[in-house]
């Protein structure tokens, strides 16, 4: 029997240490002039679309036809209030299927949310991470075990919610890095495309997460890995004096059924993803 891959990945570090947290004044006045009004708009919208979502449950069950709508408007104008950049190329995936892509930071999630309806497939510890936590379970995120006695099981709630026309998300690195860098895909979670109930009709589109960091800043400036805390990480990007701007990349979407195994298909996305994250840092 083949061997499986974990569902994620040993934590990764850098070998330089997180750049200490300095804001001085001018920087704890952008904090409580971005974060306030973010956090208002942010739990503002996730009290509306819990509303929405009483309503919007019964008549629709797993269908959301309305609040996805929420968590687009809300992640898209965070970025507004950060003042942070945000730009796309490539058109987005018609087809029923799911999105992949590099994993740099918590504001990935903003980010690939601002820019198309998905829901993000996470591992099932998430759902219990206060604050994180109640959003990602608001906004249907799928929550995975990594438990290969329920691989069917998950299975069939992938196809339930393709079948229903959402578009899944996975980061195939299984961790966060400094931004710097793509990982090298792990390909376990690609193994689901392949069942049967999937593969004939199922694409999948691969996207690149560029983060371009404040003039002055170091590079990873965005970064968020290994066992850094999330509130430090939070002030710094709300008290950056200036601010610098998340870049999303689409590809062509995947027909799973061309290739021959996970592997090449894995293969085939960590390429796409890779090397255009590698030009737009040129680019820059």
């Amino acid at each position: 029997m083949a061997e499986r891959e974990p569902l994620t990945a040993p934590l990764w570090n850098s070998e330089d240490a997180p750049d200490p947290l300095e804001l001085g004044f001018v920087g704890c006045c952008l904090v409580l002039l971005r974060g306030l009004p973010l956090a208002i708009f942010v739990f503002g919208g996730l009290i509306i679309l819990l509303i929405l979502r009483v309503f919007e449950r019964p008549f629709f069950g797993v269908r959301r036809p309305v609040t996805p709508y929420i968590t687009q408007f809300v992640c898209r104008n965070a970025f507004r209030i950060l003042g942070m950049g945000f730009r796309t190329s490539g058109s987005l995936m018609r087809e029923h299927g799911a999105v992949v892509a590099n994993h740099s930071s918590w504001l990935d999630i903003f980010a690939l949310n601002a820019r198309k309806r998905i829901y993000f497939v996470s591992k099932a510890e998430v759902a219990k991470w206060p604050g994180i936590g109640w959003l990602a379970r608001a906004t249907g995120t799928v929550f995975i075990e990594r438990n290969p006695k329920k691989a069917r099981e998950q299975t069939r709630i992938f196809e339930t919610r393709l079948n229903a026309g959402h578009k899944l998300l996975f980061f195939p690195e299984g961790t966060s890095t400094d931004g710097l860098r793509v990982l090298p895909f792990k390909t376990t979670l690609f193994a689901a495309f392949f069942a049967d109930e999937l593969r004939d009709f199922m694409y999948v589109q691969p996207v690149s997460v560029v983060f371009h960091a404040p003039k002055g800043q170091p590079d990873r400036f965005y970064g968020w890995w290994g066992d850094m805390e999330f509130g430090p990480h939070l002030l710094k990007t709300l008290g950056a004096r200036r601010q610098g701007s998340v870049e999303l990349i689409y590809h062509s979407p995947a027909r799973v059924c061309d290739f021959e195994n996970r592997k090449a298909l894995a293969a085939h996305c960590e390429e796409a993803v890779r090397h255009a994250h590698a030009l737009a840092r040129l680019e820059k």
